[in-house]
C-alpha cells in the first residue's frame, strides 16, 4: 500500500516501470541518433522540435510511468484518469510536433528514403491517417477503456497495464500525426476539418465525464480490495476523475484548437496567395494578347471572351469581369 498522497509526492514518489523506461529510452536514442546524423549531413532540422519531442513528449511519458502519476495510478481513479489524458493528448502531441518521420527521413540514404516514402504513402497508411479512422479511435478509446472490463484488467495485471499505455500513446500519436501534418502524410486534409473534429472530441469528453460523474462506480471490486483508509472515498474519487477527463480534456482540446486555428489561417493565407498568383498570371497573359493585337500581329475582336483555362473562377461573373477590363 502506498503512503498517503500529498503535494510533496509530486517530487518524492517514484517507482521502477520497465516498460516505460525501455520504450522511452529506445525512442529517445533512435531520435537522437537520426537527428545527429541528419545534422551532420547538412539537413536543416530545428533544435526546438528535438526539445519538444524529448522533454514534452518522452519526458512526460516517462514521468507518467515512474513518477507520482505512475505510483498512484493503481490506487486512485482520478490519478489514472490524469495518466490517460497525458498519454492520449499531451505525449502524442509533443511526439508528433517533433516530426520524427522527417528526422528519420533526413538520416536515411536514397534507398531508405524511397522505402519510407512508399510506406507512408501506402494503402495501410492512407487508411490509418484518414480523418474518420484516427478520430474514431481517439474518441472511442476512453469510453472502451473506462466503461468495460478492460479497465479492471489494467488495474489487476501489470502486463495489460503496460501494453494498454503503449496503445493509448500510439492511437494519440496516429491522430496528431495525421492532423498536424508536420511530417509527410499520405494525403493532406484541410485544417478546417481538424477544427470541426476537435469540437466533436470536446463534446465526447464532456459526455464521458458526465457518465462517470453520475453513473455507477467502476472497478468496485478492485478498489474495495485495496483497503485504502486515506484520501477521497470511491464516489468522490470517481467524481474528481470525471472532472479531470471533462474539464482538463476540454482545456487541452482548447489549446490544440488554437494550434489548429493558427494552421488554418496559414493554410488559407497560402491558398489566397496561390489564387492571386493565378489571377495575376491570367491578367498578364490577356494584357500580352491585347498588346499583340494593337501592333497588328493578331486580330482580336473587342468583345472576345478570354480563353478558358478550366479554372473555377472563370465562371464567376465578378472575377470574369475583372479580366475583361
Amino acid at each position: 500500500m502506498e503512503t498517503p498522497l500529498q503535494l510533496s509526492s509530486v517530487v518524492s514518489s517514484w517507482r521502477w516501470d520497465t516498460a516505460t523506461v525501455l520504450v522511452t529510452a529506445l525512442l529517445g536514442l533512435g531520435y537522437a541518433v537520426c537527428f545527429a546524423k541528419a545534422r551532420r549531413r547538412g539537413e536543416h532540422l530545428p533544435v526546438t522540435r528535438a526539445i519538444i519531442f524529448g522533454a514534452a513528449g518522452l519526458g512526460v511519458w516517462l514521468y507518467s510511468g515512474i513518477g507520482m502519476v505512475g505510483v498512484y495510478s493503481g490506487t486512485l481513479f482520478w490519478v489514472r484518469a490524469l495518466q490517460v489524458l497525458l498519454l492520449l493528448y499531451v505525449v502524442p502531441f509533443a511526439l508528433a510536433a517533433g516530426a520524427p518521420f522527417t528526422v528519420l527521413r533526413a538520416a536515411l540514404g536514397p534507398a531508405g528514403r524511397k522505402r519510407l516514402d512508399a510506406m507512408l504513402s501506402g494503402g495501410v497508411a492512407r487508411l490509418l491517417t484518414h480523418p474518420a479512422t484516427a478520430s474514431m479511435l481517439i474518441l472511442l478509446l476512453p469510453w472502451a477503456l473506462f466503461l468495460s472490463p478492460w479497465y479492471e484488467a489494467v488495474l489487476r495485471h501489470g502486463g495489460v497495464d503496460a501494453v494498454t499505455r503503449i496503445i493509448v500513446v500510439a492511437i494519440g500519436f496516429l491522430y496528431f500525426y495525421s492532423r498536424l501534418q508536420i511530417d509527410p502524410v499520405p494525403k493532406h486534409f484541410t485544417q478546417g476539418l481538424s477544427l470541426l473534429i476537435t469540437i466533436a472530441e470536446s463534446l465526447a469528453d464532456g459526455i464521458l465525464g458526465i457518465v462517470l460523474w453520475l453513473g455507477p462506480l467502476i472497478a468496485t471490486g478492485y478498489y474495495g480490495s485495496l483497503g485504502r483508509a486515506w484520501g477521497p472515498d470511491a464516489r468522490l474519487d470517481q467524481t474528481i476523475g470525471a472532472g479531470i477527463l471533462w474539464l482538463l480534456g476540454d482545456f487541452l482540446g482548447l489549446i490544440y484548437s488554437l494550434v489548429v486555428m493558427r494552421a488554418f489561417a496559414e493554410d488559407e493565407k497560402r491558398r489566397a496567395s496561390e489564387m492571386d498568383a493565378e489571377l495575376d498570371a491570367v491578367e498578364e497573359a490577356r494584357a500580352k494578347r491585347k498588346t499583340v493585337a494593337r501592333t497588328g500581329a493578331q486580330v482580336v475582336e473587342a468583345d472576345e471572351e478570354p480563353v478558358s483555362t478550366g479554372l473555377w473562377w472563370e465562371n464567376d461573373p465578378q472575377l470574369r469581369h475583372r479580366f475583361r477590363r
